[in-house]
């Protein structure tokens, strides 16, 4: 909140006697150095028990179970990946907080199989999470699965933030600042240093906090409804899967040629290949230039390929019969099987072709995007929470057939939620969609140049 933002702050009224008022005057004088004096720093988030002990055997995990099943209320729970150093997206830590229980730091991989006991003793309780598309799928593969959410991060973005990583939520809500030093580490190293330990404790210290004060503000805001839809939503999420992953390969457009792309996917295959098995992530076996240099050059032997200028990386020359493997399979695929240039996918077309491809759809788009852009402005919230853009532009692609304003209504409703909009976002949008989907088709206004009618001479 900025000073001109506080409660019972009026602005300072002339004086209608004349008089000289040398206390604003003073102010006036003193403003640029306070101005330029910044504000003190929040106190810093301490760990209000002191840094848990990893729960890493049988016994211990019991009493964890135990305490956390004997708590009530919501548990807040993060989880710690080594992304960036492992192949696998699998939880190295989970770290839970629930009621008088404390602070619990699971070591996940200290046990064989899943979690069932945890699962059991969390029940049904409300799960607190930040990000929780991030941890969910972690957490599934150790068997914990939630029956009901609370996402800060989700919170934060209905409630128009213009920043919401959990420091600055903290910071901004609860008023104490956060170190955030390790949040990039390699959680599978064994044993964890301390101070990593702290920094994974107090990501669950205040989440209980932080969420009561958010669901206030969202219930102020009119919009506890719409977060209780997005939590529901959550549940469901599921990571996508991605078709021709290989293709995400930074630098591959500088590839010339569709067998050059074929050498870049033999080589992204054997690349991930080694990386699962290695359980490495894929860039620490060789970069993605390395793959794109290769590729370019198209050696053809292991001597050339280690030549290549840019292929290095510590798994260069450690595989290098394995990369020339790659590279003679892919020079031998038939030029009718190579892969092409681009993929066709099951959407619309990129929205700039629209108005030579389709002129109607491109004007429904436009008005469509207008208005769900003034929407989101409307309720303080990014375009993106408000409805997600890819379904606007399927819908204006391929709207329903009918034009009577009823039925369209109806159609449209059915197709933004069959898609997964959720019934408070439809209820937003609904009306501005309809819109632009009837006007799009009236005519438009031919301009021709030199409309002005020829005089007659003389």
């Amino acid at each position: 909140m900025t000073p001109d933002d506080a409660p019972g702050t009026a602005p300072t009224e002339p004086d209608p006697t004349g008089a000289e008022n040398t206390d604003a005057q003073d102010a006036d004088a003193k403003a640029p150095d306070a101005e330029a004096t910044p504000p003190p720093p929040a106190p810093l988030l301490t760990l209000s028990g002191g840094i848990p002990d990893v729960v890493d055997t049988p016994s211990r995990l019991e009493e964890a179970c135990a305490a956390l099943a004997g708590a009530s209320g919501p548990v807040a729970l993060d989880a710690e990946r080594a992304s960036g150093y492992r192949y696998s997206q699998r939880a190295y830590l989970i770290q839970l907080r629930r009621g008088d229980s404390g602070t619990w730091l699971i070591d996940p991989i200290a046990f064989d199989s899943d979690l069932p006991t945890l699962a059991e003793a969390l029940g049904d309780a409300e799960w607190i999470l930040h990000a929780a598309t991030q941890d969910l799928p972690c957490l599934r593969e150790v068997g914990l699965e939630p029956t009901t959410i609370f996402d800060t991060e989700l919170a934060g973005r209905l409630l128009g933030m213009p920043r919401v990583g959990l420091a600055t939520l903290v910071e901004e809500v609860v008023g104490l600042r956060m170190r955030k030093e390790h949040s990039a580490a390699d959680w599978s190293k064994r044993p964890l240093p301390n101070p990593w330990l702290e920094y994974a404790a107090l990501d669950v210290e205040v989440l209980v906090e932080l969420r009561d004060h958010m669901q206030t503000e969202l219930e102020k805001a009119g919009k506890w409804e719409w977060a209780q839809q997005e939590f529901t939503h959550l549940l469901d999420f599921q990571p996508t899967v991605r078709v021709d992953a290989w293709r995400r390969v930074s630098g591959l457009h500088k590839l010339r040629g569709r067998r050059a792309l074929a050498v870049a996917r033999a080589l992204w295959e054997t690349r991930d290949e080694i990386a699962r098995t290695r359980d490495v992530t894929p860039g620490r076996v060789i970069p993605d230039a390395a793959l794109v240099a290769a590729a370019t050059a198209m050696p053809a032997n292991r001597n050339a390929l280690l030549a290549t200028r840019g292929f290095h990386g510590r798994g260069a020359e450690r595989y290098a019969n394995r990369w020339m493997d790659a590279i003679a399979a892919a020079m031998q695929i038939p030029e009718d099987e190579l892969p092409p240039r681009t993929l066709r996918g099951d959407g619309p077309p990129p929205v700039k072709a629209w108005a030579d491809r389709d002129p109607v759809a491109d004007r429904r788009y436009k008005a469509a995007r207008d208005a769900t852009l003034a929407i989101a402005e409307e309720h303080h919230l990014p375009v993106e929470n408000l409805i997600t853009p890819d379904y606007v532009r399927r819908a204006m692609w391929t709207p329903p057939s009918t034009r009577d304003p009823e039925a369209l209504t109806a159609q449209l409703r059915e197709q933004l939620m069959a898609l997964g909009a959720r019934r408070w976002q439809v209820d937003l949008v609904l009306d501005a969609l309809v819109d632009a989907t009837l006007r799009a088709d009236e005519p438009v206004a031919e301009q021709v140049a030199g409309t002005d009618e020829a005089q007659p001479e003389g």
